[in-house]
Formats: structure tokens, sequence, C-alpha cells
């Protein structure tokens, strides 16, 4: 194991940026980029987003989690399956998660039932997330990450700190794809038609 899959741990890393494909926009092979890019003072990631997918014989253990949304709502990841699982986080002061926003709102209307998207604000008070939610007219259901549960779960997936970032769960609940930086609406299409495909 090469000391950039190490850093980041297990074989769900993603370590698979699939040059091939043509839906992705813009790729890093080096890992010291993605954290480099991920680590800005900003607090957000800012350029289009770094696009990884990884095949299906390379993909890790199956993720979960259970959590609370902000209505409220009881929700588990093993519980979507095999519904594949679009996981966005954000924050409603970070620039590029206002602007990949109405992509994530209209893909997720497209999919309907298909994929289930699932927002995470990683920073905010319930106050500034639902102002948020309400302003983007986001569909689908939000969590607040208060106590870090979800990045802690994606750490394997995710540089520290990547927000905007967003992973696509597949049927089994294995990540097989992010996004690290905002993503737009025909990549993230793509990418959950992948998933579909297989």
């Amino acid at each position: 194991m090469s000391g950039g899959e190490r850093k980041y741990g297990r074989r769900a890393v993603l370590t698979g940026i699939i040059a091939s494909t043509a839906l992705v926009l813009s790729a890093c092979g080096e890992n010291d980029d993605l954290a480099a890019q991920a680590g800005s003072d900003q607090g957000y990631v800012s350029g289009s987003g770094v696009v990884s997918q990884v095949a299906v014989k390379d993909r890790g253990e199956p993720l979960d989690l259970s959590f609370t949304t902000i209505d409220g709502k009881q929700m588990s990841l093993s519980a979507l399956r095999p519904t594949p699982v679009v996981i966005n986080l954000w924050y409603a002061a970070c620039p590029p998660c206002r602007v990949e926003a109405p992509d994530l709102k209209a893909v997720s209307e497209e999919f309907g039932d298909s994929a289930q998207f699932i927002g995470v604000n990683v920073r905010d008070q319930e106050a500034e997330a639902n102002a948020f939610i309400s302003n983007y007219q986001i569909p689908y259901p939000n969590m607040l990450d208060t106590n870090g549960d979800m990045v802690a779960l994606l750490s394997g997936v995710l540089p520290p700190q990547a927000t905007p970032s967003t992973v696509i769960l597949d049927a089994q609940g294995r990540a097989a794809a992010r996004v690290v930086g905002a993503v737009d609406k025909s990549t993230l299409k793509g990418l959950i038609e992948d998933v579909l495909a297989e």
C-alpha cells in the first residue's frame, strides 16, 4: 500500500480517477493535490470540482450512519439500500455551495425516487441552514452534522475540510464516486447514471 493510499485508509479510498470517462471534467491523480485544494484558508473548495470514480471491484465496505434530519425525521444510510445515495456536504456562507445548489435541486428532482439525495450541513445552526434550504428550495432531506458524524464516516473518502463535496454511494452503500468542489448538473447526472447502470 502506497503512502497516498495509507493516508486515507481502507480499500474504500477513492484512488480510481477514471480519465477515460467523458464525465470527468477535471481530474487530479495526486491525493496531496486534493488535500491542498481542500485545505484553503477560505474554509471551502473553490473552482470546478475534482471528479473521481471507483471501479466496482475496488470499492470498500458499505457505509452506514443513522441520523436525524433538520425536520426531525429519523434516517439511516443502510435503510435506503438498494437506492443509490447522493451525499452533499455544504454550509450557507460557502460561495461554491450556493453556486451548485440549483443544479443539485434540479438533478434530485429529475431522478426522483431513483436516487436519494441527502444534504449535510457541516457548520451552521438550524436557522442558517433552514434559510439556505428555503432560499434554494432544496427538496431533499438535510441534516446538521454538529457532531461531525457524517464527516467522520466519509473521512476515508474525502480530504479534511472539503466543502462542498459530493459522494455517491452505490446500491450496496459503497462509495462509488466523489466530487471535491462544486458539482455541475451534467457531471452529477452522469455519475448517478453510471451507478444506476451497474
